[in-house]
């Protein structure tokens, strides 16, 4: 694609990690610096119904910490109602995911927004069809990563594991950095203490931020419009 404003694609380490509590903070963040945001995500399943409508909670939280620009339908264009993957999700109401709407629903958001923020399904390599996963709309939007990580015990292998996949997919997916989410306190994981040491070792994005439980801001503070570049 080309675009015509700069973007961030937020992807995770797996599921359940964090990643649209992570893309709202941004988008306040940008939106405090008087950036007109964006919000794009592509599908989306598990959703529950509404009337005759199916509702995303995940886009509608990330419109409203965008400031509720444009119109809600336009975040989140294709949504299922199992929490399956969205191709499975999909066949269970004897329907498809539409791939072309998949790249093409973010041109709304290139005609009113300073930059936009795309928040993936799952990880890198979440399917979204039969030969079609994140990562190819990740390399097609052509935006960095923002690889949203969970400070748990195993996030190690699975930040590692992440930013092998971009690297070897197609002829790399750039990568912004990491932001480590913290989980609830007292949760007696004694990797909580160590995690950040050793992804920065490991590593070679950096660690670009934390995000304490609940928290209203990272730690330290990003400017995420020079990352959108």
């Amino acid at each position: 694609m080309t675009n015509r404003v700069p973007g961030i694609f937020i992807t995770g380490t797996d599921t359940e990690v964090g990643k649209t509590y992570v893309t709202a903070l941004i988008a306040r963040a940008l939106v405090a610096a008087g950036r007109r945001v964006g919000i794009y995500k592509p599908v989306a399943s598990g959703c529950r119904p509404q009337g005759e409508q199916l509702v995303s909670d995940d886009a509608e939280a990330l419109w409203q910490a965008a400031g509720r620009p444009g119109e809600l339908d336009r975040v989140c264009p294709q949504r299922f109602l199992a929490p399956l993957a969205p191709h499975l999700a999909a066949r269970q109401e004897g329907k498809t995911v539409d791939r072309a709407m998949l790249r093409a629903g973010i041109e709304y958001w290139q005609a009113c927004s300073d930059v936009i923020l795309v928040e993936g399904v799952g990880g890198l390599m979440s399917p979204l069809g039969e030969e079609e996963y994140v990562a190819d709309l990740a390399e097609g939007f052509g935006f960095p990563l923002v690889v949203v990580s969970r400070n748990v015990l195993g996030t190690i292998n699975q930040t590692l594991q992440t930013l092998i996949a971009a690297a070897a997919f197609g002829e790399g997916l750039e990568i912004a950095g990491i932001v480590l989410n913290h989980p609830a306190p007292a949760s007696g994981d004694a990797s909580l203490s160590t995690n950040r040491e050793e992804l920065t070792a490991r590593c070679v994005p950096p660690i670009l931020a934390e995000v304490a439980w609940q928290a209203e801001q990272f730690a330290p503070p990003v400017n995420w419009m020079d990352l959108a570049g």
